[in-house]
């Protein structure tokens, strides 16, 4: 029998599933510093991404102790995927957080209609503004760059739907994404463009 050093990170997760708690310790270790690398870049707050990062490893446990596993692919892959998932479920939750009541009466006639129509007609243009500079931008990417960023945004591809489509691994494809988002904030800082959508 393999020494736990010496397995994979997929025979790892199965050793965990079959009761070694040790082989999930040295699974731990053996990514978290990249998992938590990933969700820092992605939220932008230290303390937000410990969060984050705990939760994730608590998923990963759960899903594994339901035996949810399987090595049809990376570890890292699946737990990146997790950690993605659970991003997303924190935005939405802020965002309904953020969601303005209406008083007890219901009333909504105090609301002026052409001031609403205003804004949003002025917020589309600014909007439309945006998106002609990103697109600008886009075309001045190294072509691998612009594709990744092209199928993740436009096309909504999972990491691991690129790295299939490209015939590149998932962690590849993140960091051309992650080059893609540094050179698109440095010509936006470079040109004054604020990249801020309404």
């Amino acid at each position: 029998m393999k020494k736990l050093n010496e397995m994979t990170d997929e025979e790892l997760a199965l050793s965990y599933i079959d009761g070694n708690n040790r082989a999930f310790d040295l699974l731990l270790s053996r990514n978290q510093s990249k998992l938590f690398s990933y969700i820092l870049f992605v939220v932008r707050d230290n303390d937000k991404a410990n969060d984050i990062f705990q939760e994730t490893f608590v998923k990963v446990i759960t899903k594994l102790h339901e035996k949810k596993y399987t090595t049809s692919g990376k570890f890292s892959a699946w737990i990146m995927r997790i950690a993605h998932n659970v991003i997303m479920d924190n935005y939405r939750d802020i965002r309904a957080q953020n969601v303005v009541e209406t008083s007890s009466d219901n009333d909504l006639s105090n609301l002026r209609s052409e001031g609403i129509l205003d804004t949003n007609v002025e917020e589309k243009f600014v909007n439309d503004q945006i998106m002609d500079d990103v697109k600008k931008m886009m075309n001045l990417l190294p072509a691998s760059q612009r594709e990744v960023v092209y199928m993740r945004f436009y096309q909504e591809m999972s990491f691991k739907e690129i790295a299939e489509a490209t015939g590149v691994s998932i962690n590849t494809s993140l960091g051309r994404m992650r080059y893609a988002i540094l050179n698109l904030r440095r010509m936006a800082k470079e040109n004054d463009i604020v990249l801020q959508v309404s």
